[in-house]
């Protein structure tokens, strides 16, 4: 199943990118939000190979997800591997110039089932798909608005 959106930002392609390699601000982001995030890599730089693990509440059950960087192209695109029990979910980031100043982001998400009882919530899934495309669409908004006005103060 897969969920996928573009949105345009008023910055040079180099910051975007260099706004969503700020993985610190994410892991605090999580945080805050109750999640467990511990890193699973020493690397200092960002780049393929770095992994974090993460755990969270999730409809009353404890969830816990591997979170690996697989595809680092910058400034072009970046691929996130997540795994989590019976479903692989691949989360892609792809920035493209649109001018010196402007950006297109196209995220997209592709989740895949690798079990009975996860292709059953998949299954589920797919019959509330377009009130849950609204609601990536919505929050990709939201996400990149911020990236903008962070943009705009720094």
């Amino acid at each position: 199943m897969k969920f996928s959106t573009k949105e345009d930002i008023e910055a040079p392609i180099a910051d975007v990118f260099e706004m969503l390699c700020d993985f610190e601000t994410f892991e605090r982001s999580a945080m805050r939000r109750g999640a467990d995030v511990q890193r699973t890599d020493t690397k200092s730089q960002p780049g393929v190979g770095m992994g974090w693990r993460g755990a969270f509440n999730l409809r009353g059950k404890r969830r816990q997800v591997d979170i690996e960087l697989i595809t680092f192209d910058k400034p072009n695109e970046m691929v996130f591997e997540c795994r989590s029990t019976g479903l692989v979910t691949m989360i892609s980031t792809e920035l493209v110039a649109l001018s010196k100043n402007r950006t297109r982001i196209m995220m997209s998400l592709d989740i895949k089932p690798l079990n009975l009882s996860a292709r059953l919530l998949v299954q589920s899934l797919k019959l509330a798909k377009t009130s849950l495309t609204k609601k990536f669409k919505l929050r990709t908004a939201e996400f990149v608005k911020s990236l903008e006005e962070r943009h705009q103060r720094g």
